[in-house]
């Protein structure tokens, strides 16, 4: 099994340097993340000038190596139509992590995380994109690397259906178990902030926190995770709201 590992928080992460140490239980692993941090990049891709891409040398000659310039979809693009010629059934599964910070709630629509995975979905590639609770480039990822390769074989057991991946996120610190669940109404409030910029000039930082409008559901993915659970929830790219049809 050939196993894609991509992500938002660049090569250099300690989420994604332990993700490929678990998915080698699993299968063969070719790694293609970012060079540098892409948080918040969603499904951007680099459509106005060119990216690089370049093998790196790695300690572990078990797994391969790319970095590029570009995005996390852009990664996936690359995969597909570089490395692997086009040939998208050299690509068993596509796993996106794991990420330094929350990707539940709304944040899912902002993720490069998830997006990567959206781009799988794309095309029929099985995907999977793992979070932690912690924005931390130090974020203790002890408790939730068992879960990894685990919860990755049984969800390749159970079968992943075609143009689905899944957005799962884990709580800091101990573990109760996993759930079920979906993605909770929310939004963010007060998102900019006023930073002096050394021409006079006031520029805005992005800041504000996020405010869940239903606190009250136990189905969701930010109640799973403030009650100290996994929160496994399916997506699709396919972004048509059913019941206003």
């Amino acid at each position: 099994m050939n196993i894609l590992i991509t992500n938002d928080d660049g090569w250099g992460a300690p989420g994604i340097r332990m993700l490929v140490e678990e998915m080698k239980k699993i299968g063969h692993v070719i790694v293609l993340a970012p060079d540098g941090a892409r948080s918040g990049f969603s499904n951007a891709v680099t459509a106005t000038q060119p990216i690089t891409l370049r093998k790196v040398d790695h300690d572990d000659r078990d797994i391969e190596v790319y970095v590029t310039s570009g995005t996390p979809s852009d990664c996936i693009k690359l995969a597909i139509n570089v490395v692997f010629k086009g040939d998208v059934s050299q690509i068993d599964l596509v796993v996106s992590g794991v990420n330094h910070g929350s990707n539940a709630a709304v944040n899912s629509i902002y993720s490069g995380t998830i997006g990567a995975c959206l781009v799988a979905a794309e095309h029929q590639i099985p995907a999977i994109g793992f979070s932690i609770y912690d924005n931390s480039h130090e974020a203790d990822l002890t408790y939730m690397r068992p879960y990894l390769a685990s919860l990755t074989r049984h969800l390749l057991d159970e079968g992943i259906r075609p143009g689905t991946c899944y957005n799962i996120n884990a709580p800091v610190g101990e573990i109760k178990g996993m759930k079920w669940t979906r993605q909770c109404k929310s939004h963010w409030e007060k998102e900019m902030k006023e930073t002096p910029l050394e021409n006079g000039e006031v520029g805005y930082m992005l800041s504000g926190y996020m405010v869940n409008d239903e606190p009250e559901a136990t189905d969701t993915d930010e109640w799973a995770l403030s009650h100290g659970y996994i929160s496994i929830q399916p997506c699709s790219p396919d972004m048509t709201y059913y019941a206003a049809l």
